[in-house]
């Protein structure tokens, strides 16, 4: 299996890339972080993997980074989750809020994303958990760690009390980032929310 290769971009929008390399063309499917960073530069470093749908009939995905790939082949090696599945999680999160979300058991978020049901998301968080290091995630992972339902009528209530909605999503966001080992009712989210608008 080729690992990598280095060269020119040909073609490239968010779903795939064409890079040359010794006169020959490469596609590879990638996600929208590899779309990202692969967008700053004309000559780039693909990390590969290939899948057979068929014998005759493979599919050939690049990374920009060794990190993504192996979070791909993780998420692949789960009951359920084709080339495609694993794509579009890579799409929607980053890798370190993927790795966030499966070690906090957040399925939640991991269900958000479009394609993947709830036991799809179990799954993946009972087969993943602790196989893919130790990150708890970024920002954005950290943000649903308070049920979504809690967050929705927390903002209505700040919003019904005189605050613009961004200035109450602001606080709401802040009240999770700073107390995400404590466990959120309305009550307890509002009050440290309102603190925040102070």
């Amino acid at each position: 299996m080729i690992d990598f290769i280095i060269g020119k971009i040909i073609e490239l929008n968010p779903a795939f890339v064409i890079i040359e390399n010794n006169s020959i063309g490469y596609h590879f499917y990638i996600s929208l972080q590899s779309y990202k960073v692969f967008q700053s530069s004309s000559n780039i470093q693909v990390y590969t993997h290939s899948l057979y749908v068929r014998d005759d009939m493979p599919k050939h995905y690049g990374f920009s980074s060794k990190e993504e790939r192996e979070i791909f082949r993780q998420l692949i090696s789960v009951s359920g989750v084709g080339g495609s599945s694993a794509m579009l999680m890579l799409s929607s999160l980053t890798p370190t809020e993927i790795i966030g979300a499966i070690n906090t058991a957040n399925v939640a978020l991991l269900k958000s994303i479009k394609g993947i049901g709830e036991k799809t998301a179990q799954r993946i968080v009972v087969d993943l958990k602790g196989k893919l290091g130790k990150h708890e995630g970024g920002i954005g992972q950290i943000l649903h760690t308070a049920d979504d339902k809690v967050k929705e009528e927390t903002l209505m209530a700040l919003i019904a009390l005189g605050f613009n909605k961004n200035q109450a999503e602001k606080a709401i966001e802040k009240a999770v980032l700073h107390n995400k080992e404590a466990f959120f009712s309305v009550e307890m989210l509002l009050k440290i929310a309102l603190k925040n608008l102070q």
